[in-house]
Order: structure tokens, then sequence, then C-alpha cells
């Protein structure tokens, strides 16, 4: 009686390579409307000339966290740079994960204006509106 056995070797293995899977398109960090654009336009030609605006996300208020925006001469070497509408603004990379689909608008009412942002990512605000939660 005799017994056959079949060994393989990774050598007569014939290795194909797997197809890379499609990228799926990415949602942009953050977009700009045109009232944020055009204020952009107005303070970088103004008072702010030759400076770009830094937006960031802090630890502090009721919900736990804040966007905090700051003037800088020059992009860091870890901020993201996003430009929508011809304006350019720089997104702190520690901010980002928190930041992707954000809109960044400009809004004028009876007693306030200023920068103001719809972010999908947020599941809550506190009362005053100044910090949310993701």
């Amino acid at each position: 009686m005799s017994v056959t056995t079949e060994t393989t070797t990774t050598a007569s293995v014939a290795a194909s390579p797997l197809p890379k899977p499609a990228r799926r398109a990415l949602p942009p960090l953050m977009r700009l409307t045109e009232a944020a654009a055009a204020r952009l336009e107005k303070m970088y030609a103004g008072a702010h000339a030759g400076m770009l605006l830094r937006i960031s996300v802090n630890t502090k208020g009721c919900s736990g966290m804040a966007y905090d925006m700051s003037w800088v001469d020059a992009p860091g070497p870890t901020d993201e740079v996003v430009t929508d509408r011809g304006q350019t603004v720089l997104v702190d990379r520690k901010a980002s994960l928190f930041l992707i689909g954000t809109e960044m608008d400009y809004t004028v009412d009876k007693l306030t204006s200023g920068f103001t942002f719809t972010n999908p990512n947020e599941k809550g605000r506190c009362g005053c509106g100044e910090s949310f939660h993701v």
C-alpha cells in the first residue's frame, strides 16, 4: 500500500496581487459660505493684511469643546490649509477630525455679528451656544 502526499511550497503558488479598493471621495474638511468668504476677503485686505485665520478646537465650556480662532502670520507645520471660494483658512490638525464637513458662515443680526459653524459632527451644544460636544 502506498500513500501519496502532496506538498505545496510558497514558490509554487503564484501570488496574484489583490486589486486596490476604490477610494471613496472624502468630504471637504471645511466649506465657506459666500458671506464668510466676503467677510474674510475684507479682513484679509484690511487690518489683518498678510495674516491668516487659524481655526482650532479647545477644551472648554459647558459641553466640553469650543471653536477658537486666532490670527497667524504663516501656516504652522501641522496646519491644514483650506481654500474655498478664493479665501484661505488654516485648521489645526488636532481639530480636523472634529471639523470634517463643517460649514463656516458669517452672520449679522440686530445685536451681534460673527462667524458661525454648522458642524455635522456635533451631538449637542450648551444652552448659550458657546460650546459643543461630539
